[in-house]
C-alpha cells in the first residue's frame, strides 16, 4: 500500500511546506504567545486571528504511544510491527508521529525528529535520544 499524500489547505501548507525542507513549523499567537497544533485560523486559547510561523526545535517527550503487531487493515502492506506515539514537543504542543524503530519507546522518554521523504510529501517521526 502506497503512502497517501496530504492534501494542504491555507492553513496547513506552511505545516506541510516545513517538513518538506526537514523543519516543524509550528503557529505562534501573536497576542497570548502560545504556540498550537495543528495550524487554524485562530487561537483556541484567546480568539486572536493574529499569529506567525516559527520553527520548533524538534525535541520532545513520548506523551503516550501504541505498536501494532498485527495488520489493522487487510490491505495494509507495510512494516510490522510499528509504532504511533503522541509527542509534546519542547514548545508545549502535542503531535502524532511513528517512532523508530517500532517499539523502542516508554512514555516519558526523550524523542528527536526525524524526516521520511515520500514522492510527493515529507513524513515527521521520531527517534528515542539518550
Amino acid at each position: 500500500m502506497m503512502a497517501i499524500a496530504p492534501e494542504p489547505d491555507i492553513e496547513s501548507a506552511p505545516w506541510w511546506d516545513g517538513l518538506r525542507a526537514h523543519r516543524i513549523v509550528l503557529q505562534r499567537c501573536d497576542d497570548c504567545g502560545r504556540a498550537r497544533f495543528p495550524p487554524m485560523p485562530t487561537c483556541p486559547y484567546c480568539g486572536s486571528r493574529a499569529a506567525a510561523h516559527f520553527d520548533a526545535r524538534g525535541s520532545g517527550t513520548v506523551y503516550s504511544y501504541v505498536t501494532a503487531h498485527q495488520r489493522v487493515s487487510p490491505d495494509y502492506d507495510g512494516d510490522l510491527p510499528y509504532t504511533v506515539a503522541t509527542i509534546e514537543l519542547d514548545e508545549g504542543v502535542r503531535v502524532l508521529a511513528r517512532i523508530d524503530p517500532a517499539a523502542s519507546a516508554s512514555i516519558g522518554d526523550a524523542v528527536g525528529a526525524t524526516f521520511v521523504d515520500h514522492d510527493e510529501w515529507t513524513e515527521l517521526r521520531f527517534r528515542v535520544v539518550p
